[in-house]
């Protein structure tokens, strides 16, 4: 594959380019903030569109729940080591839609939800939108990379009466994948008080060299029983627009809290070409990952030898998985309006502020290096606006 061919995205209504006036940036900002990738998706999943589009009717559709299930059984089984039940499965439209019926299904308006911030932020969102109350239990940033404070987030469970702990692996923006031994000693405090956990895992695709994702349910039964599991093919393969997640709940229970709260909204049937575009990319979408994950990773290794050696002031978190590397402004002692200012106005770039991520993000930019690297060392040179500073 050609992951360096430059597709120009512009005029196509999307949301990374063509939003930039409509939220208050300037129009020829180079954008690197949402998380989508500037790669055409497999060629395998245009065919199996074009084949569906060429047909030419577009009516209510359901997934075949045999064809649909035995792809998904496979990719699980061959890429994270788990195996799925047929029944466990829920398609929703998208991971923050089935993050918002988690809390509607398994908590009260004026309930707490625990998060660890600096975390992708709408997860605070759909819990105050629905009216409970957010707990932070915050990462800690040592030796650059980030830790779980065990005692602080059982801590805040009593205190808080938590109901409800929303894990996100890997960890969007920290870039943490959680070994299995954090992750059971989360599952086991949480097991202790009675809280339930919904695992957001759609970047679970994208693991880098020496560390290996470990889907929470895969942890045990006593786990497995207590656990929402949230997927989507849409970060792995590039279909965010085709709305389609599967969601995985083994216990019954809990399985039929979730399809109430789907109920409740009026949603039923998904977008058509999304469960064909799924169906494509879980049953040959591989061989095409596998060579994008090699461009991807040579991209944030790219990013941190430059930074190293031109802007050594920014800290680079190196990112463990996902495609999103976090950098740490701290030491160039701007304050977020005066960093914000430079980055959009000065360099004419885009990236996701740290504050969006809660205020342990404060002094950090989330940086998306999923793009052709010729535009990815135009966004570092004019990163470099900010060497004036430093000297």
């Amino acid at each position: 594959m050609n992951f360096d061919n430059v597709t120009n995205r512009q005029g196509t209504d999307c949301l990374k380019y063509d939003a930039a006036v409509r939220r208050n940036k300037p129009a020829d900002v180079l954008p690197f903030w949402v998380a989508d990738m500037d790669f055409p998706t497999a060629p395998c999943i245009l065919n199996a569109l074009h084949a569906r589009i060429d047909h030419g009717i577009f009516g209510y559709s359901e997934a075949d729940p045999d064809r649909f299930y035995n792809v998904l059984k496979k990719w699980f089984q061959t890429r994270h080591h788990w195996t799925i039940q047929k029944n466990w499965i829920i398609q929703t439209p998208g991971i923050v839609f089935a993050l918002a019926m988690t809390v509607r299904a398994y908590s009260k308006p004026g309930d707490s939800i625990l998060i660890q911030q600096p975390v992708y932020y709408p997860f605070s969102e759909v819990i105050q939108d629905n009216n409970r109350n957010v707990v932070n239990s915050p990462l800690i940033l040592k030796n650059g990379s980030y830790k779980i404070d065990f005692d602080d987030f059982e801590k805040k469970i009593i205190e808080n009466n938590v109901k409800l702990f929303l894990l996100c692996n890997p960890h969007n923006p920290g870039g943490r994948v959680w070994t299995k031994e954090e992750l059971i000693q989360m599952g086991d405090i949480c097991l202790s008080h009675h809280v339930c956990i919904a695992a957001d895992e759609i970047h679970q695709d994208f693991v880098w060299p020496n560390h290996i994702h470990t889907v929470f349910a895969s942890l045990g039964e006593i786990y497995e029983q207590n656990t929402i599991i949230c997927t989507s093919p849409s970060k792995t393969f590039n279909l965010a627009g085709l709305q389609l997640s599967n969601i995985f709940i083994p216990n019954p229970i809990l399985r039929r809290k979730f399809k109430k709260e789907i109920t409740k909204t009026g949603y039923s049937q998904l977008n058509t070409l999304g469960l064909v575009a799924g169906e494509a990319a879980y049953r040959e979408g591989a061989p095409w990952l596998d060579e994008l994950k090699i461009y991807l990773y040579d991209n944030i290794t790219y990013t941190q030898n430059f930074l190293q050696q031109n802007l050594p002031q920014i800290g680079f978190i190196c990112p463990e998985g996902t495609y999103l590397v976090w950098l740490d402004f701290r030491a160039l002692g701007l304050t977020e309006a005066q960093r914000e200012d430079i980055l959009l106005n000065q360099a004419g770039l885009w990236l996701d502020s740290g504050a969006m991520f809660g205020p342990d993000g404060e002094g950090f930019e989330r940086l998306n290096i999923a793009c052709p690297r010729t535009i990815l060392k135009t966004a570092l040179e004019k990163l470099c606006v900010l060497q004036h500073i430093t000297n």
